[in-house]
């Protein structure tokens, strides 16, 4: 059967390129056709567009970037249309993927939703679009199951692949030794985005200064130019290290991590983390007028508590934030509380499964019944 999948994200090429592998075992005569990254490029080499060509965030920059949106709704539509799929898998991206989902259904394919696009966050009235073009809905968040009943979306909750993707990581056993790195090591997460980039690389540099008994590691993504983070880096003492974020976290006595997927995979490694978040200042203030949820973290709203500190837009400067840190740099009550609240948090999430499971229903919603 052939597939077509979108992913606009890193995280969503990570998820993306586990859940093709499920596929292909499920569906040996499987033909995919994408939309992520390196890693699901590993696993078919029909890749229509890079997520490095996707990735906008905040009001400001889709609205900087219209035109190239515009442009890229146009060759996604146009080359569906082209391929023919018997399914069309959309991973998280809402912004673009549920008028995929809409244009879809306009043309008689059948939508599959992996990683259930945070409606319950704000503008829950996109739950019903969801209902009236998604035909099948996996869910990896806990609590979405009882958010959705009132939609009667056709919803499967299949677990985190977070998990799966840790429980898949190949350790390296000599990391430090491998990079020369003789010091504790603080963690810099600051996303995988240009535009978080820009505004929260400075903010976390500056927020380490004085901490000269530690090596700072910046986890850096392929997608964005070793040139760019030099420019932001500038003379700060710090290594960047690109395509290692497991092993840095694992590695570090402590992290400064940007609001999203990271924070929960930085959990789930066992290690403690500040939550950092600024963005322009008119996406800010429209989204604090339509933001529904207490925290903005995943690890937060999983555990519905203040477990790990949040950071966001005024309070995300760098004397508030190295005052927050330092805390958790040590064997102090903070960092133990922490330490416990991510047990409490891997028992909710559950095990690994999530890839092969959502795989397999998928192939098996769309192998022709004997």
């Amino acid at each position: 059967m052939k597939y077509y999948i979108i992913a606009g994200e890193a995280s969503g090429d990570l998820h993306g390129s586990n859940l093709m592998k499920q596929l292909k075992r499920s569906d040996p005569q499987a033909e995919i056709r994408f939309w992520g990254g390196d890693l699901m490029l590993q696993e078919s080499s029909q890749i229509v567009t890079h997520y490095r060509e996707t990735a906008f965030m905040g009001i400001t920059d889709v609205l900087l970037n219209l035109r190239t949106i515009q442009q890229l709704f146009k060759r996604c539509k146009a080359d569906i249309l082209n391929f023919k799929p018997d399914a069309l898998v959309l991973i998280d991206y809402p912004g673009f993927n549920l008028k995929m989902a809409q244009f879809a259904k306009q043309h008689g394919i059948t939508t599959h939703y992996y990683i259930s696009p945070k409606v319950w966050a704000w503008n829950t009235k996109r739950a019903w679009k969801i209902k009236a073009c998604v035909d099948y809905l996996y869910s990896i968040l806990p609590f979405e199951k009882a958010f959705y009943e009132p939609y009667k979306v056709n919803l499967t909750y299949v677990g985190n692949p977070i998990c799966d993707a840790i429980a898949n990581h190949q350790t390296l056993t000599d990391f430090t030794n491998q990079h020369q790195i003789q010091k504790p090591i603080i963690a810099l997460l600051p996303g995988s985005r240009l535009s978080e980039l820009k505004y929260l690389l400075p903010t976390m540099l500056d927020a380490l200064k004085g901490l000269d008994d530690y090596e700072i590691v910046v986890a850096g993504t392929s997608a964005i130019d070793d040139k760019v983070y030099q420019t932001l880096i500038g003379n700060h003492p710090v290594k960047l290290i690109k395509g290692a974020t497991y092993d840095i976290v694992l590695n570090a006595k402590a992290a400064l991590v940007c609001s999203g997927t990271a924070t929960l995979e930085t959990a789930l490694l066992n290690c403690p983390q500040v939550v950092c978040y600024k963005f322009g200042n008119i996406s800010y203030w429209i989204g604090r007028l339509v933001i529904k949820v207490k925290y903005i973290s995943l690890v937060n709203l999983i555990l519905n508590k203040l477990a790990i500190p949040e950071l966001i837009q005024t309070a995300c400067e760098p004397s508030n934030i190295q005052k927050t840190l330092l805390p958790l740099l040590k064997d102090s009550p903070e960092r133990l509380k922490m330490i416990q609240d991510y047990a409490a948090l891997k028992i909710k999430v559950g095990g690994e499964g999530a890839s092969a499971k959502t795989g397999q229903l998928i192939a098996e919603r769309t192998l022709p019944t004997a």
